[in-house]
C-alpha cells in the first residue's frame, strides 16, 4: 500500500469543524494550543463557537483549516500512518509542506497567517467572485472566459475532469456563467470566497508574501510534495519561496497533481481536514488501478482510517 495525503483548501470550512476531535484527543488540543501560542489567535474558539461570517474571512479561514489538518496529522503519525507523497489544494499545499518537513511547524503557521491576511487585505477594490464550472472541458472553459465583453474572468483551479473554477470580478464571472451555460456547462456554482484568488489581481499580496518568505528557512524534505504550480514534485533545486509567492497568482493544477500521484504509485488517498471535496476529485480521475479513497474530518472517520490502514 502506498499512501498519499491530500489537504483541502479554502471553501471547505464550517463552524464546528474538528470539535469532536478536539474534545476527544489531548494531542489535538495540544496542536490548537501551539497555534494559539505562535500567532495569538484562539482557533478553537473561533472555529467551534464563532460566527460563520467571521470564519469565512480569508485571514481566519486559512489558519483554521491548516490547524485542523495539522491536528489530524498528529494523530495519524502517532498511529504510524505516513504518506510517501502529499498534495494540497491551494492553501492545502502548506499543510503538505509542513508534513514533509520543508517548512517547520512554527514557520508554516506564521506564513499561512500572513498569507491569509495579505489575500484578504490586499485585494483591489471591487466586487469579486469565484465559481465552479461542472461538466465542461478545460479548453471550452478557457474559450468562454475569452468571450466575455466586460470585466475579468479566468480559469484558475483545474480540480478534476469536469470541474474547473473561474475567478474574476463579479461582472466578468457572471457574464462567463451565462456563456458557459449556453456552451453546455452542466452547472455553474458560485463559491464561498472573498477575492479573485489565483489571478494577477493578487499581485500586491504576492509581492508582500514574498518579502515574508524571503525571511524563512527552507528544510530538506522527508517525503514528496506535488506542487500546484506545475503538478510535479518539489526538488532540492526548486526555489520554494518563489514558488509560494507565485502560488496565489497562478492557476492550481490539481487534476494533474492527482494524476502525478497515481503515476508515482499511490493507491490509497487519505484526505485530511474539513469536508471531503478532494476525495470526490480523486473519484473523477480515470485509472485502471484499484485505489482506496478515505477522508478524515471527525472522530468516526479518523478511527475508520486507523483501522483500515492497520488491517492492510
Amino acid at each position: 500500500m502506498k499512501i498519499g495525503f491530500l489537504f483541502p483548501g479554502q471553501g471547505s470550512q464550517s463552524i464546528g469543524m474538528g470539535k469532536d476531535l478536539y474534545e476527544k484527543y489531548e494531542e489535538v488540543r495540544d496542536i490548537y494550543k501551539k497555534v494559539k501560542d505562535i500567532i495569538g489567535i484562539d482557533v478553537a474558539q473561533m472555529t467551534f463557537e464563532g460566527e460563520e461570517e467571521e470564519l469565512n474571512k480569508t485571514s481566519n479561514t486559512q489558519i483554521a483549516i491548516l490547524t485542523m489538518s495539522l491536528a489530524i496529522l498528529k494523530i495519524l503519525k502517532d498511529n504510524d500512518i505516513n504518506a510517501e507523497v502529499s498534495a494540497g489544494l491551494s492553501l492545502g499545499e502548506y499543510s503538505a509542506l509542513i508534513y514533509s518537513g520543508i517548512l517547520d511547524f512554527e514557520t508554516g503557521v506564521k506564513i499561512v497567517q500572513k498569507r491569509g491576511e495579505y489575500m484578504q487585505n490586499l485585494v483591489p477594490d471591487g466586487e469579486w467572485l469565484m465559481a465552479a464550472v461542472l461538466g465542461m472541458e478545460e479548453e471550452k472553459v478557457e474559450e468562454a472566459c475569452k468571450k466575455i465583453s466586460k470585466g475579468f474572468a479566468v480559469p484558475v483551479n483545474f480540480n478534476c475532469p469536469g470541474q474547473i473554477v473561474i475567478s474574476g470580478d463579479k461582472e466578468g464571472v457572471e457574464e462567463a456563467e451565462k456563456i458557459l451555460k449556453e456552451m453546455g456547462a452542466r452547472k455553474v456554482r458560485e463559491l464561498k470566497t472573498s477575492g479573485p484568488f489565483h489571478t494577477i489581481k493578487l499581485e500586491k499580496a504576492s509581492e508582500e508574501l514574498k518579502k515574508e518568505l524571503d525571511k524563512i528557512e527552507i528544510h530538506k524534505q522527508n517525503s514528496l510534495v506535488i506542487k500546484n504550480l506545475d503538478a510535479k514534485p518539489y526538488t532540492e533545486n526548486d526555489d520554494v519561496r518563489e514558488i509560494l509567492a507565485k502560488h496565489i497568482i497562478s492557476p492550481v493544477k490539481f487534476s494533474k497533481s492527482l494524476q502525478e500521484m497515481l503515476d508515482l504509485g499511490v493507491d490509497t488517498f487519505i484526505e485530511i481536514g474539513p469536508g471531503k471535496t478532494l476525495s470526490g476529485f480523486v473519484k473523477k480521475i480515470e485509472t485502471d488501478k484499484e485505489i482506496n479513497i478515505l477522508n478524515v474530518n471527525n472522530v468516526e472517520t479518523l478511527e475508520n482510517v486507523i483501522k483500515f490502514v492497520k488491517e492492510k
